[in-house]
């Protein structure tokens, strides 16, 4: 569970807290739980737990994410690199999955695509993701590369909110790495297609990521 997760990795930071100035241990929380919360609701959580730190950020977790509606998405289609397509070894790539937001509310700030599990195919393991509106579609791109040995990879990644809770489809890359692949020739290809192409921003907007 991803609040046991959060809750497991402040519990190292606890020890060397040995201030019991207010406005201390009120930076303290805000600094646990990151940017996502108001002095205010520090203090709230801290007094409601008798200026226990690890106490409070416990209960904001719990309370906040139980409060909290979860957004949805929808994986709609691989737009580059389909299931099983090959790449030569050692090949720089860019993967690119179109997804939806199912409504009914925009997705928050702070929504990342993260890496879960499977081949590690990135130096990222994970990418921000802008605000979506409702029913609308996005192009979400990682840029990757492909092993050096030869075989079928698979890698799984998710949609997460900024306190770490994952929603919506699972994705996934998989891919077969022989010396024979194409993949590279037809991502070429397919840029030089692109150029002086107009851009279509309706119903999908790119997500550039450094």
């Amino acid at each position: 569970m991803e609040v046991d997760e959060l809750e497991g990795g402040f519990l190292q930071q606890f020890s060397s807290m040995q201030t019991v100035d207010r406005d201390d241990l009120v930076n303290q929380m805000i600094r646990l739980v990151g940017e996502i919360t108001s002095r205010e609701t520090a203090r709230f959580y801290l007094e409601m737990n008798q200026w226990n730190v690890q106490a409070a950020v416990c209960s904001y977790f719990d309370l906040e994410t139980a409060n909290s509606r979860l957004p949805g998405m929808l994986f709609m289609r691989d737009i580059t690199v389909g299931e099983g397509e090959s790449i030569p070894p050692s090949t720089q790539f860019t993967k690119t999955w179109r997804v939806q937001n199912p409504g009914p509310d925009i997705w928050p700030l702070g929504c990342v695509l993260r890496y879960t599990d499977g081949a590690v195919l990135s130096n990222l393991d994970r990418v921000n993701v802008e605000q979506v509106e409702p029913y609308k579609s996005t192009d979400i791109s990682v840029i990757m590369e492909s092993p050096r040995d030869p075989g079928i990879y698979q890698s799984k990644w998710r949609m997460s909110t900024l306190t770490g809770n994952f929603f919506g489809d699972t994705i996934w890359v998989i891919l077969t790495v022989e010396p024979s692949g194409t993949l590279s020739i037809t991502q070429q290809f397919n840029n030089l297609s692109q150029l002086g192409s107009p851009i279509n921003s309706e119903s999908v907007t790119l997500n550039p990521f450094g």
